[in-house]
């Protein structure tokens, strides 16, 4: 997953926020370098997109509902074989 750039940007400005001034003077590469590292953390946490997330929870509610129906189908064929 691409971690978006608002997360990333919002995280690199609260570092400057506290940064002293003279760490300040290398803030490019130290924003590389901290973006660098928040993306390589966010990749090994293995985490989806809330895109990716909405389509399986929509596919997951579609599969409920399919089962629910199945299930309502077997117990009526089960019914008609016992009269």
């Amino acid at each position: 997953m691409k971690l978006g750039s608002s997360i990333l940007d919002e995280l690199t400005r609260k570092i400057d926020e506290v940064l002293p001034d003279d760490l300040k003077k290398g803030r490019d590469r130290l924003e590389k370098n901290v973006r660098a590292a928040a993306e390589s953390v966010f990749q090994r946490l293995d985490l989806v997109t809330r895109k990716e997330f909405d389509v399986q929870s929509e596919m997951l509610a579609q599969s409920q509902l399919r089962v629910k129906e199945l299930e309502q189908r077997v117990q009526e064929l089960e019914g008609k074989e016992t009269k």
